[in-house]
């Protein structure tokens, strides 16, 4: 497949349902994105990660069948830079996130507004640098804005769905930013050696009929935090482990839950969606400034990428298996697909 400056190559998304439907990922020749304006920057993409919100955006549905590019993390260098730009310039390497509402990653160039952007860590290589974006975003904005999390807290923070991708940065955050006490959960050897090795405390099995029992064992008076990725018939599980007065951060998208039960104990319950300052264009430079700092902390060692497994080429045959991968729900951190192996 040949590129000139009027088209790109891309992987297009035609048709929701199973992965194994021809028309779910196909590669093509699209045109190209325009020279980029306003704030805008035009990325060489050379690696992305593929996330529980691709699978899930692929198979919900595409009744128009129209094409479309999916892909909301990469990492790759600044081709151009729109006239309002400050804080990139051509040649820069960066990683993000991008915008739901936007084309997406899944291309060798992409359109991305600068300000939910940050510098690519120097030591990582492009698929480990990929992996990172958007759990990080989501993993920040969990414990930071929402729990309000300092240097200075302390306490326990329960994390469900330790091992996924948010999960892996959570732990690591909660551990060099915070003087929190963490409580993972995982159920398979793997996994629990996986979150074990990014520095949990503790490791809980929960699916074992007794994990309240094990989670009370570490935290007598009650956990003080949840991070959840798993709230789906946990809120039996959180009234008998959160003390009083605790609070809760859920990032999955479980609509049947019974927050009544929660109101007994005064719990708070939170909502994170990382999607939320792109979409709404509300306070964007925010996501810039958290990226920057989650750069700066990869840089001097203090928590690490969570690339576990990378495919190439950059393609469609790629990003099946990745996509494949990923829908099993059984993956310690995060799949990548890069430009070269």
């Amino acid at each position: 497949m040949t590129e000139d400056s009027r088209t790109i190559r891309a992987v297009i998304n035609r048709a929701g349902g199973p992965i194994d439907d021809p028309d779910s990922l196909i590669g093509a020749e699209v045109p190209s994105p325009t020279a980029p304006t306003g704030r805008d920057l035009l990325v060489g993409v050379r690696a992305v990660s593929v996330n529980p919100v691709d699978v899930k955006v692929r198979a919900s549905g595409n009744r128009a069948h129209k094409d479309r590019i999916l892909g909301w993390d990469a990492s790759g260098t600044v081709l151009a830079a729109g006239n309002e730009t400050t804080l990139f310039r051509p040649g820069d390497e960066i990683f993000y996130a991008g915008s739901i509402d936007r084309s997406g990653s899944y291309a060798s160039r992409q359109l991305v507004d600068e300000r939910i952007v940050g510098t690519k860590p120097t030591n990582l290589t492009h698929a480990e640098a990929a992996a990172l974006p958007l759990t990080a975003i989501t993993a920040w904005e969990a414990l930071f804005d929402k729990l309000r999390l300092t240097g200075e807290t302390t306490g326990t923070l329960l994390v469900l769905g330790a091992a996924g991708g948010v999960g892996s940065i959570v732990i690591q955050l909660a551990k060099a930013l915070t003087g929190v006490t963490v409580i993972a959960t995982a159920s398979r050897p793997e996994s629990r050696a996986w979150v074990a090795q990014l520095g949990a405390d503790v490791v809980v099995d929960h699916t074992a009929p007794d994990v309240a029992r094990s989670i009370l064992k570490a935290a007598p008076g009650g956990v003080d935090f949840v991070f959840t990725a798993q709230s789906k018939g946990r809120v039996p599980l959180f009234t008998k482990v959160v003390r009083p007065f605790g609070q809760i951060v859920a990032i999955d998208d479980e609509r049947d839950l019974d927050f009544y039960a929660l109101k007994d104990k005064a719990i708070s319950w939170h909502w994170e969606f990382m999607f939320a300052r792109p979409r709404h264009g509300w306070n964007l430079e925010a996501q810039h400034d958290l990226l920057t700092r989650v750069s700066k902390l990869i840089d001097a060692g203090r928590i690490r990428t969570t690339l576990a497994q990378t495919f190439a080429p950059l393609n469609a045959t790629s990003l099946r298996e990745a996509h494949a991968l990923v829908e099993t729900g059984h993956v310690a951190g995060k799949i990548v697909v890069a430009e070269h192996a």
